[in-house]
Protein backbone atom coordinates (compact mmCIF):
# COMPACT_ATOMS: atom_id res chain seq x y z
CA UNK A 1 0.00 0.00 0.00
CA UNK A 2 2.89 2.32 0.80
CA UNK A 3 4.30 1.87 -2.71
CA UNK A 4 0.89 2.61 -4.24
CA UNK A 5 0.67 5.88 -2.32
CA UNK A 6 4.22 6.77 -3.37
CA UNK A 7 3.43 6.11 -7.03
CA UNK A 8 0.28 8.21 -6.81
CA UNK A 9 2.26 11.06 -5.24
CA UNK A 10 4.92 10.93 -7.97
CA UNK A 11 2.22 10.86 -10.65
CA UNK A 12 0.53 13.88 -9.07
CA UNK A 13 3.79 15.83 -8.86
CA UNK A 14 4.66 15.07 -12.48
CA UNK A 15 1.16 16.13 -13.58
CA UNK A 16 1.47 19.42 -11.68
CA UNK A 17 4.93 19.99 -13.17
CA UNK A 18 3.66 19.46 -16.71
CA UNK A 19 0.66 21.69 -16.03
CA UNK A 20 2.99 24.53 -15.04
CA UNK A 21 4.91 24.40 -18.30
CA UNK A 22 4.16 27.03 -20.93
CA UNK A 23 5.27 25.28 -24.13
CA UNK A 24 5.34 27.14 -27.45
CA UNK A 25 5.98 25.47 -30.81
CA UNK A 26 7.94 27.41 -33.42
CA UNK A 27 9.60 26.94 -36.83
CA UNK A 28 13.19 27.98 -37.41
CA UNK A 29 15.93 27.65 -40.03
CA UNK A 30 19.69 27.40 -39.44
CA UNK A 31 22.55 27.60 -41.94
CA UNK A 32 25.86 26.27 -40.61
CA UNK A 33 29.46 26.21 -41.81
CA UNK A 34 32.09 24.12 -40.01
CA UNK A 35 35.74 23.53 -40.85
CA UNK A 36 38.65 21.85 -39.08
CA UNK A 37 41.88 22.87 -40.80
CA UNK A 38 45.05 20.94 -40.00
CA UNK A 39 48.30 22.88 -39.66
CA UNK A 40 50.46 19.89 -38.68
CA UNK A 41 49.85 16.23 -37.88
CA UNK A 42 48.94 17.23 -34.31
CA UNK A 43 47.47 20.75 -34.46
CA UNK A 44 44.76 22.53 -36.38
CA UNK A 45 42.22 25.36 -36.32
CA UNK A 46 38.49 24.98 -35.76
CA UNK A 47 36.26 27.48 -37.59
CA UNK A 48 32.46 27.68 -37.41
CA UNK A 49 29.65 30.08 -38.14
CA UNK A 50 25.92 29.56 -37.58
CA UNK A 51 23.23 31.85 -39.03
CA UNK A 52 20.06 31.13 -37.08
CA UNK A 53 16.67 32.52 -38.11
CA UNK A 54 13.18 32.30 -36.61
CA UNK A 55 9.87 31.92 -38.46
CA UNK A 56 11.68 30.13 -41.25
CA UNK A 57 14.30 32.57 -42.56
CA UNK A 58 12.24 35.71 -41.79
CA UNK A 59 13.76 37.08 -38.57
CA UNK A 60 17.07 37.03 -36.74
CA UNK A 61 17.29 34.49 -33.92
CA UNK A 62 20.99 34.16 -33.24
CA UNK A 63 24.42 34.67 -34.80
CA UNK A 64 27.18 32.33 -33.59
CA UNK A 65 30.89 32.47 -34.39
CA UNK A 66 33.13 29.81 -32.88
CA UNK A 67 36.93 29.46 -33.18
CA UNK A 68 39.30 26.97 -31.56
CA UNK A 69 42.61 25.13 -31.54
CA UNK A 70 42.45 21.41 -32.32
CA UNK A 71 44.88 18.83 -30.96
CA UNK A 72 44.85 15.41 -32.61
CA UNK A 73 46.10 13.11 -29.86
CA UNK A 74 45.47 10.04 -32.05
CA UNK A 75 43.10 9.11 -34.89
CA UNK A 76 40.29 8.31 -32.45
CA UNK A 77 40.83 11.22 -30.04
CA UNK A 78 40.57 14.96 -30.74
CA UNK A 79 40.84 17.77 -28.16
CA UNK A 80 39.73 21.35 -28.80
CA UNK A 81 39.58 24.60 -26.83
CA UNK A 82 38.40 27.96 -28.07
CA UNK A 83 36.23 31.07 -27.97
CA UNK A 84 32.70 31.79 -29.18
CA UNK A 85 30.87 35.06 -29.81
CA UNK A 86 27.09 34.76 -29.81
CA UNK A 87 24.55 37.51 -30.50
CA UNK A 88 20.97 36.65 -29.43
CA UNK A 89 17.87 38.54 -30.59
CA UNK A 90 14.24 38.71 -29.41
CA UNK A 91 12.08 36.22 -31.32
CA UNK A 92 8.97 34.07 -31.06
CA UNK A 93 6.22 33.96 -28.45
CA UNK A 94 8.57 34.07 -25.43
CA UNK A 95 11.08 36.74 -26.54
CA UNK A 96 13.98 38.06 -24.52
CA UNK A 97 13.62 41.72 -23.55
CA UNK A 98 16.66 42.96 -25.46
CA UNK A 99 19.32 41.66 -27.84
CA UNK A 100 22.55 40.78 -26.04
CA UNK A 101 26.06 39.45 -26.64
CA UNK A 102 27.58 36.34 -25.11
CA UNK A 103 31.29 35.60 -24.87
CA UNK A 104 31.95 31.91 -24.44
CA UNK A 105 35.02 29.85 -23.58
CA UNK A 106 34.69 26.18 -24.50
CA UNK A 107 36.61 22.92 -24.26
CA UNK A 108 35.70 19.61 -25.84
CA UNK A 109 36.76 16.02 -26.35
CA UNK A 110 35.71 13.95 -29.38
CA UNK A 111 36.06 10.17 -29.20
CA UNK A 112 35.58 8.18 -32.41
CA UNK A 113 34.52 4.55 -32.13
CA UNK A 114 33.24 3.29 -35.51
CA UNK A 115 31.26 0.06 -35.67
CA UNK A 116 31.66 -1.51 -39.08
CA UNK A 117 30.72 1.15 -41.61
CA UNK A 118 28.83 3.21 -39.03
CA UNK A 119 30.74 6.28 -37.87
CA UNK A 120 30.13 6.76 -34.12
CA UNK A 121 31.32 9.85 -32.26
CA UNK A 122 31.03 10.92 -28.63
CA UNK A 123 31.47 14.65 -28.07
CA UNK A 124 31.88 16.06 -24.55
CA UNK A 125 31.86 19.87 -24.30
CA UNK A 126 32.28 22.28 -21.38
CA UNK A 127 31.21 25.92 -21.71
CA UNK A 128 31.96 28.97 -19.57
CA UNK A 129 29.50 31.65 -20.64
CA UNK A 130 29.62 35.42 -20.04
CA UNK A 131 26.22 36.95 -20.91
CA UNK A 132 25.64 40.69 -21.02
CA UNK A 133 23.38 41.81 -18.15
CA UNK A 134 21.10 44.59 -19.39
CA UNK A 135 18.86 46.52 -16.98
CA UNK A 136 16.09 48.95 -17.90
CA UNK A 137 15.43 52.22 -16.08
CA UNK A 138 11.69 52.29 -15.37
CA UNK A 139 11.62 56.11 -15.32
CA UNK A 140 13.01 56.82 -18.78
CA UNK A 141 13.05 53.35 -20.36
CA UNK A 142 16.79 53.55 -21.01
CA UNK A 143 18.83 50.36 -21.08
CA UNK A 144 22.14 50.09 -19.25
CA UNK A 145 24.57 47.16 -19.22
CA UNK A 146 25.60 46.14 -15.71
CA UNK A 147 28.42 43.68 -16.23
CA UNK A 148 27.99 40.02 -17.18
CA UNK A 149 26.10 37.00 -15.86
CA UNK A 150 28.36 33.95 -15.61
CA UNK A 151 26.90 30.55 -16.45
CA UNK A 152 28.38 27.08 -16.92
CA UNK A 153 27.12 24.20 -19.01
CA UNK A 154 28.12 20.69 -20.03
CA UNK A 155 26.97 19.04 -23.26
CA UNK A 156 27.16 15.47 -24.53
CA UNK A 157 26.46 14.57 -28.15
CA UNK A 158 26.11 11.02 -29.45
CA UNK A 159 26.50 11.13 -33.23
CA UNK A 160 26.11 8.35 -35.79
CA UNK A 161 26.44 8.40 -39.58
CA UNK A 162 26.13 5.57 -42.10
CA UNK A 163 26.68 5.53 -45.89
CA UNK A 164 23.54 4.66 -47.85
CA UNK A 165 24.67 4.28 -51.45
CA UNK A 166 27.94 2.42 -50.79
CA UNK A 167 29.15 -0.30 -48.44
CA UNK A 168 31.94 1.94 -47.13
CA UNK A 169 32.88 5.61 -46.85
CA UNK A 170 34.02 6.83 -50.27
CA UNK A 171 33.77 9.98 -52.35
CA UNK A 172 30.34 10.92 -53.78
CA UNK A 173 28.30 9.00 -51.22
CA UNK A 174 24.85 9.67 -49.82
CA UNK A 175 24.70 9.17 -46.04
CA UNK A 176 22.35 9.39 -43.05
CA UNK A 177 23.39 11.36 -39.95
CA UNK A 178 21.66 11.32 -36.54
CA UNK A 179 22.56 12.79 -33.16
CA UNK A 180 21.09 13.65 -29.77
CA UNK A 181 22.59 16.24 -27.43
CA UNK A 182 21.41 17.29 -23.95
CA UNK A 183 22.70 20.53 -22.38
CA UNK A 184 23.04 20.47 -18.58
CA UNK A 185 23.64 23.62 -16.53
CA UNK A 186 25.62 23.54 -13.28
CA UNK A 187 27.05 25.95 -10.73
CA UNK A 188 25.56 29.25 -9.63
CA UNK A 189 22.80 31.04 -11.51
CA UNK A 190 21.27 28.14 -13.44
CA UNK A 191 17.75 29.03 -12.26
CA UNK A 192 15.04 26.47 -11.54
CA UNK A 193 16.07 23.98 -14.19
CA UNK A 194 19.17 21.87 -14.75
CA UNK A 195 18.24 20.76 -18.27
CA UNK A 196 18.96 23.82 -20.39
CA UNK A 197 17.94 22.23 -23.68
CA UNK A 198 18.00 19.05 -25.77
CA UNK A 199 18.61 18.69 -29.50
CA UNK A 200 17.68 15.77 -31.71
CA UNK A 201 18.89 15.86 -35.31
CA UNK A 202 18.40 13.68 -38.39
CA UNK A 203 19.65 14.52 -41.87
CA UNK A 204 20.65 13.27 -45.27
CA UNK A 205 24.11 14.25 -46.41
CA UNK A 206 26.28 14.07 -49.48
CA UNK A 207 29.98 13.37 -49.03
CA UNK A 208 31.95 14.89 -51.91
CA UNK A 209 35.26 13.68 -50.43
CA UNK A 210 36.82 13.16 -46.99
CA UNK A 211 37.11 16.93 -46.47
CA UNK A 212 33.76 18.18 -47.74
CA UNK A 213 30.10 17.31 -47.26
CA UNK A 214 26.68 18.98 -47.10
CA UNK A 215 23.72 17.99 -44.94
CA UNK A 216 20.00 18.82 -45.13
CA UNK A 217 18.08 17.83 -42.05
CA UNK A 218 15.62 18.37 -39.23
CA UNK A 219 16.54 19.59 -35.74
CA UNK A 220 14.12 19.30 -32.83
CA UNK A 221 15.29 21.81 -30.23
CA UNK A 222 13.67 21.72 -26.78
CA UNK A 223 14.58 24.71 -24.58
CA UNK A 224 13.74 25.24 -20.90
CA UNK A 225 13.98 28.87 -19.76
CA UNK A 226 15.54 29.97 -16.46
CA UNK A 227 12.17 30.19 -14.69
CA UNK A 228 11.57 26.48 -15.31
CA UNK A 229 8.10 27.22 -16.74
CA UNK A 230 8.54 28.77 -20.17
CA UNK A 231 9.74 26.24 -22.74
CA UNK A 232 10.19 26.12 -26.50
CA UNK A 233 9.76 23.26 -28.96
CA UNK A 234 11.50 24.48 -32.09
CA UNK A 235 11.17 22.56 -35.36
CA UNK A 236 14.20 23.63 -37.35
CA UNK A 237 15.35 23.15 -40.93
CA UNK A 238 19.11 22.80 -40.78
CA UNK A 239 21.48 23.19 -43.74
CA UNK A 240 25.13 22.46 -43.05
CA UNK A 241 28.40 22.64 -44.96
CA UNK A 242 31.59 21.01 -43.71
CA UNK A 243 34.78 22.00 -45.50
CA UNK A 244 38.17 21.02 -44.08
CA UNK A 245 41.56 22.08 -45.44
CA UNK A 246 44.79 20.25 -44.60
CA UNK A 247 47.29 23.10 -44.76
CA UNK A 248 50.06 20.76 -43.62
CA UNK A 249 49.79 18.64 -46.76
CA UNK A 250 49.65 21.79 -48.94
CA UNK A 251 52.87 23.17 -47.44
CA UNK A 252 54.64 19.82 -47.71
Amino acid sequence: MRYVRLMCLLLLLSTVSLAQKEIVTQQHAWAIYTGNHKLTDKFGIHTEYQWRRSDGFQHLQQSLLRLGIDYYAKPSLQLTAGYGWIKSFPYGEQPIAKAFNEHRIWEQVILKSPIGRVDIQHRYRLEQRFLENWKINAENSDWKMEGFNFRQRIRYRLFAAVPLTRNEWKDNTLFLAIYDEPFIGFGKGIGKNILDQNRFYAALGWRFNKNMNVQFGYLNQYIVKADGIQTERNHTLQIGLTYNVDFGSIVN
